[in-house]
């Protein structure tokens, strides 16, 4: 995949065929050309950066389920220095963070466990952008005793060959092989032998062996920028010997890894083969040293034509299948009548793992992660309620209130574990199926404010329902009418007593303000007067009907306490409606006030 390329387009130096992305992600606005100074020697000028603020971005690409699979993303220097994480489905390869002035490729090799793989970018320090993304065959002999593992490159190179790096066609699995700096004791060797028995699939290509590096006494490869964790490490080293001369016995020496022995008088030739490699499992954290060191009694020192070193990452298990592929389904579903909605288009990869999607929760059941909670509330959504939104077997919470779905209700299957429901402030038409009414594990179920939906009678209710709205709009048609205060008698009594308060002060005021402050006729000033106020007996006051509420009842109000419309020092206080469609502010007293 050339990421962000106007045209599909064939690689003259490998003959690899690439497409663009635009399959995947089909906005050009994420896209940016690479300068020409930063391209050294790249196919794509392209990068595609992915604007988000959290989250993830994923490619799905097509497998063979327990295929193995060599997948590559090329990543451009960036000289920001800045990181952002890569993943193989679920499991992470770690950060992606550019060396100095150079192109980074994130590689693994795994065995397929379905029809396709995600591969993932997630948010970081920066945005996540990508140029290339490659999938290839891979040998299976590298995932041989770790069949349910990632294993992650570190480092593959062809030693004494210092100028091009060789990939397909030559390398048939398009595994990079690196030229490699020679150290100052090191000799290279080069050969055009070709009567090889290369016994193995994992082989390098002839002319990766055809080169090596050769010591009098120890080669020595220090890699120090290993990830500090302690994790496996598999190393593979091949030998390919060169000089025609020599025997068996005449090169034999000692490999260590960290100054751990871990073969003794190795000698290539010792099979009857010129050609053999091994393979090293290791564990390090940190740095990791591979020396081979001359036996005390062989003539020649060590060779070595190639190695690779690659760290094993155990395989996450992604979120159950069944879920994932209803909550795809629903996804499709609901951007035919949505495109271009973000919370949908943020939808991407794994839902739970990983950073799950927005609007889903998961638990665990059974070693793997199931959805037990879809939130769409006011997620700007129309068109029908997904039919696959019933299929969700482990759902247990649905809330797709305060959107703009019309249509019918689906009906859910008795087996359902729904909960809660929400259906509320849409435009949804007709009566609400009896399957859902009847759902054995429901709790609460709102689906009011409908236009042209039928209210439920409440007898038709499962008895074990706690919380419903019976369908009713609660206040739709009087929001802007009169608001009833179930605390009014408080309430009043301030507003009473404000009265008086303004009241006296004003007359009070009028009697002692001096002369000199009006102008034109005097009156003169009385003495001793006294006021009498009078009591609130004097005042008509309007009789309040005072009405006692059930604390179940004031939950279905308030939709369980579900809009804050204000807080003070006596508690919260919240928005809720009356079955008469009044509207009332309840609150709810805090546990330190006196009130």
């Amino acid at each position: 995949i050339a990421c962000c390329a106007d045209l599909n387009y064939t690689d003259p130096l490998t003959t690899l065929n690439y497409t663009t992305d635009y399959t995947w992600f089909s906005d050009k606005r994420s896209c940016r050309k690479i300068p020409e100074t930063e391209l050294r020697n790249r196919s794509n000028e392209n990068v595609r950066l992915f604007d988000i603020d959290e989250g993830k971005r994923c490619y799905d690409l097509p497998t063979i389920k327990n295929g193995v699979y060599l997948i590559r993303g090329t990543f451009p220097f960036d000289s920001l220095n800045s990181s952002f994480n890569a993943s193989i489905g679920v499991t992470q390869l770690g950060a992606v963070r550019s060396p100095r002035l150079q192109d980074l490729e994130i590689e693994g090799v795994f065995r397929a466990t379905k029809d396709y793989i995600d591969f993932c970018l997630l948010k970081g320090e920066v945005y996540p952008f990508i140029s290339q993304l490659e999938l290839r065959p891979s040998p299976e002999e590298y995932l041989q005793d770790f069949p349910t593992s990632v294993l992650k490159l570190i480092s593959r190179n062809n030693l004494g060959d210092t100028k091009d790096d060789i990939r397909f066609p030559v390398d048939q699995s398009d595994r990079i092989w690196k030229a490699s700096s020679i150290s100052s004791s090191a000799v290279p060797l080069s050969s055009n032998v070709s009567n090889v028995d290369l016994n193995a699939n994992v082989t390098p290509p002839l002319t990766v062996l055809q080169t090596a590096l050769t010591d009098p006494e120890r080669l020595e490869f220090i890699h120090t920028d290993l990830e500090t964790e302690d994790y496996g490490y598999r190393v593979f080293l091949y030998f390919l010997e060169l000089d025609r001369t020599l025997q068996a016995g005449q090169r034999v020496f000692d490999i260590y890894v960290n100054s751990e022995i871990k073969k003794e008088s190795f000698d290539v030739l010792a099979g009857g083969s010129n050609y053999r490699y091994d393979v090293l499992d290791i564990s390090a954290s940190g740095s990791l040293n591979v020396t081979l060191v001359k036996a005390s009694k062989s003539e020649f020192g060590p060779l070595l034509n190639a190695y690779e070193i690659l760290q094993v990452r155990p395989w996450i298990e992604e979120t159950n299948q069944t879920d994932v592929g209803v909550i795809q389904k629903m996804r499709e579903e609901l951007l035919l009548q949505n495109s271009g909605n973000r919370a949908l288009e943020s939808w991407s990869g794994d839902p739970c793992i990983l950073l799950p999607w927005k609007g889903i929760a998961c638990d665990g059941s059974n070693g793997s992660s199931v959805i037990t909670k879809l939130d769409l509330s006011s997620s700007n959504l129309k068109g029908l309620i997904p039919s696959s939104i019933a299929e969700m077997t482990n759902l247990e919470t649905l809330n797709i209130s305060h959107n703009s779905f019309d249509g019918s209700v689906p009906s859910f299957p008795l087996s359902s574990l729904l909960i809660s429901v929400d259906l509320s402030y849409n435009d949804l038409m007709g009566k609400l199926p009896e399957s859902i009414v009847k759902l054995p594990h429901l709790k609460s179920l709102y689906f009011g404010c409908n236009e042209h939906m039928s209210p439920e009678d409440p007898a038709n209710m499962n008895s074990s329902l706690i919380n419903t709205d019976y369908g009713r709009c609660k206040g739709k048609e009087s929001r802007f009418g009169q608001v009833i205060v179930i605390g009014a008698i408080t309430c009043g009594s301030l507003l009473i007593t404000l009265a008086f308060g303004v009241l006296f002060v004003c007359r009070y005021r009028q009697k002692l303000i001096p002369w000199e402050g009006f102008a034109g006729k005097k009156y003169p000033m009385e003495t001793n007067i006294i006021f009498s106020l009078p009591s609130k007996d004097d005042f008509f006051i309007k009789s309040v009907s005072i009405q006692a509420f059930t604390l179940e009842y004031i939950e279905v109000a308030t939709e369980r306490y579900k809009t804050l419309i204000g807080e003070g020092g006596f508690g919260s206080v919240y928005r809720g409606t009356l079955n008469d469609g009044q509207e009332v502010a309840v609150k709810v007293r805090s546990s330190t006030s006196t009130q």
